[in-house]
């Protein structure tokens, strides 16, 4: 059985430093996707949201491992791209628009997602599972610093991590990615690890008077 270890061949997308940012560049990868709105801590469509990535992700694991040469592999981590239309509603958690996402392997084709919804809609249905899409992502240059301790107190990692990006003459462009590396069910708050992403882009040249 071909084994396939996704965390150790993009080890540096998926392993960062709490000491000092670093930049990634990064590729053109397949997700499961699906799109909402509101407080993560309260959102019922939230909830559902992983529910449905997860079942489905799981599904296409063992669908795969099943198929011919099998395969194998660990489900990736959550990830999720966090954003708002207002900065004023950067506060207020009920206006946060968020996609979350699961990464897939390479061996995982159009064909395998729909039949693993197919399966999924039989044993579970979970009520998010028409919202999700399976398509390509790519991010580019970033930059990126793990995050140790409560979502809640994420602020001050993420003020890091944009100064780094502003002091290499760089200016914000894409949106606020997290990728989550353990289970807040299982595990103690302070003891949360959270990669935190940021996609730069060239400064604009300055305007000079004529």
């Amino acid at each position: 059985m071909l084994k396939i270890d996704l965390k150790k061949e993009l080890m540096p997308l998926y392993n960062a430093s709490a000491k000092e940012a670093t930049i990634v560049d990064v590729p053109r990868m397949h997700f499961l996707m699906i799109d909402g709105r509101g407080n993560p801590n309260t959102a019922k469509k939230y909830l559902e949201a992983v529910e449905a990535l997860y079942a489905l992700a799981y599904a296409i694991k063992f669908k795969i491992k099943r198929d011919t040469p099998p395969t194998d592999y660990a489900v990736m981590p959550l990830e999720g791209l966090w954003w708002v239309e207002d900065p004023a509603d950067l506060k207020k958690k009920d206006r946060w628009y968020w996609t979350m996402m699961i990464l897939q392997p390479r061996a995982v084709a159009d064909k395998q997602v729909q039949e693993a919804i197919r399966e999924v809609e039989q044993k579970k249905n979970p009520p998010a599972l028409p919202s999700v899409r399976f398509e390509p992502f790519i991010e580019g240059m970033s930059a990126q610093i793990l995050h140790v301790g409560p979502y809640s107190a994420e602020e001050k990692t993420v003020a890091r991590l944009h100064q780094f990006i502003l002091d290499r003459g760089y200016r914000l462009g894409g949106k606020h990615h997290e990728i989550y590396l353990n289970d807040p069910r299982k595990t103690v708050l302070a003891k949360l690890k959270t990669i935190l992403r940021q996609p730069f882009v060239k400064a604009s040249p300055p305007n000079h008077p004529e």
